[in-house]
């Protein structure tokens, strides 16, 4: 039966035809988007169904058969909305003020998005109100630079240490050069690497950042650049001081530099474009939704490697320990999270606390971190097991075969067709090697046994501990209709063989000796 076949039965549950709104639902519950609102009318027969879904074939069918990253998605989504309402009653913290574009966020702005590899998605919250990225930018320009010029160009102007110190110190390293790419300093001489050494533009850097958030939102504030511009006495004074330091590369105007960099804070995102982007970097470069190779795998792994250790100002290190994942924040109130090789989030909600971060959004990810087994030691042998929601609930080899005899057993078709789909062995047998086919044959359910033969192919003669067969069941229990089904599988009896003669034996005999 063909993979379309398959997805169509099973979504269909016997029916000719399948209600669009009906496969968009249970699209959703995958946690898969649809990007086309006009399917929510109408129906679709089989013919015009796998002409829909032929193109993604291979993606559905691994979303219905649970083969994604997080197989039980709604499950783990509501999880996450429950962590989501215990962060949204933390009061306490300051929206930041040193810009009014800034100070005009309520304070009750709350949102969480999460995008998978696999291209799942989930929000709740505010997640389409845009916001400036300003230091969520850092990891993103450093991945660019490093992706078009090499690791090691780039260490040649920036460290790899965190600093210990605020960052928006004017303070450099003992070898002259910024500590690393998430404070100021850093950050500003990655953006002289970026326009200076690869002629980057304000557009070419949004339309790769366009390609990071899988072409969604992605936008620019020109009054909180003109804001930023006004007010950034201290950048200034940390770019002269690194030009009297020689940390910018050769030809390299300063001033113009400091203007790109107030632009790349002021690019503009909602929660859900974001997470896209922390996804990009969680799936090794590759965009989930769009399939496109972004960044480069070296500058994936160090920009995750940096964000690990220098992401979170001066709580980076705490928030290492706690939650021991990769993550950047900004003045804006936005945590960009990376769960590498799971999932990409953005946490976003303005009340900072006084080292710069969300108030809530350090709550969510503590939370998420204390629920599930997502951080980097969190899978050592003798640790206390936490929730790990990769792995599908139960032992499902031992539930498969109880639940596949059930679903005969009380006439279930739309449940055997998703067991169908998601690859289950519907010959698997129980301790007394009765099959799914047995079951039904004796208690009279001809549908499933049409649909085991027919769409299954199942073997229609196996035997269970006594020698009996479905057609045996059937016969003893009288009913007829399943009889006369399988008849059409049941081969017919060998005709009787003649004796050999003493000759041909004697033959067979002279070849074996």
């Amino acid at each position: 039966c063909p993979l379309e076949d398959l997805l169509f039965y099973t979504i269909a549950e016997g029916q000719e035809r399948i209600p669009a709104h009906k496969f968009t639902t249970a699209l959703k519950a995958t946690g898969l988007r649809t990007g086309d609102p006009t399917t929510s009318d109408g129906a679709l027969d089989r013919h015009l169904f796998k002409k829909c879904v032929q193109s993604n074939i291979v993606l559905l069918t691994q979303a219905f058969r649970k083969k994604f990253v997080i197989p039980d998605f709604q499950p783990f989504c509501a999880h996450i909305d429950e962590l989501y309402h215990n962060a949204k009653k933390i009061p306490g913290g300051q929206v930041a003020d040193y810009i009014p574009q800034l100070a005009r966020f309520s304070p009750d702005l709350w949102a969480v998005s999460l995008c998978t590899v696999d291209g799942q998605r989930h929000t709740v919250g505010d997640t389409k109100v845009p916001f400036c990225l300003q230091s969520c930018v850092k990891p993103l320009k450093y991945a660019i630079a490093v992706h078009d010029h090499g690791t090691d160009y780039v260490h040649r102007f920036i460290g790899k240490e965190p600093s210990g110190l605020r960052f928006n110190k004017l303070f450099l390293n003992e070898d002259d050069k910024p500590h690393n790419p998430m404070v100021n300093a850093g950050a500003i001489v990655c953006t002289s690497l970026i326009k200076v050494r690869a002629h980057h533009t304000h557009t070419s850097v949004m339309d790769f950042m366009n390609k990071l958030a899988g072409n969604e939102y992605v936008g620019f504030s020109n009054a909180t650049f003109q804001s930023e511009r006004e007010s950034g006495d201290r950048n200034f004074a940390i770019g002269y001081y690194l030009k009297e330091k020689k940390c910018f590369p050769e030809g390299t105007d300063m001033t113009s530099i400091l203007d790109f960099y107030f632009q790349l804070c002021s690019i503009e995102v909602t929660c859900e474009s974001a997470s896209v982007m922390a996804a990009t970097l969680a799936n090794g470069g590759f965009c989930p939704i769009t399939g496109e190779r972004v960044l480069s795998p070296e500058a994936v792994r160090n920009t995750l490697s940096l964000m690990h250790s220098c992401g979170m100002y001066d709580f980076s290190g705490q928030f290492a320990f706690h939650v021991g994942l990769p993550a950047k924040s900004g003045v804006s109130g936005g945590i960009l999270l990376v769960v590498p090789n799971v999932m990409g989030v953005m946490c976003w909600s303005p009340p900072l606390d006084k080292l710069g971060n969300s108030v809530r959004g350090i709550r969510f990810c503590t939370d998420l971190l204390s629920l599930c087994n997502f951080h980097n030691y969190d899978n050592l042998k003798h640790f206390a097991k936490k929730l790990d929601p990769r792995r599908e609930g139960g032992d499902q080899r031992v539930k498969s075969v109880i639940n596949l005899l059930f679903a005969a057993y009380t006439g279930d078709v739309s449940a055997l067709r998703r067991f169908a789909l998601s690859s289950m062995d519907m010959e698997q047998r129980d301790y007394d090697s009765r099959t799914a086919l047995h079951v039904a044959a004796a208690e009279g359910h001809a549908e499933v046994v049409r649909f085991l033969l027919e769409a299954c192919k199942v073997n229609a003669v196996p035997k269970d501990r006594w020698g009996n067969t479905p057609m045996d069941e059937a016969v003893h229990f009288g009913h007829h209709d399943v009889v006369t089904i399988l008849q059409d599988y049941h081969p017919p009896p060998s005709p009787p063989q003649p004796p050999q003669t003493t000759e041909v034996a004697g033959n067979n005999l002279d070849g074996l000796l």
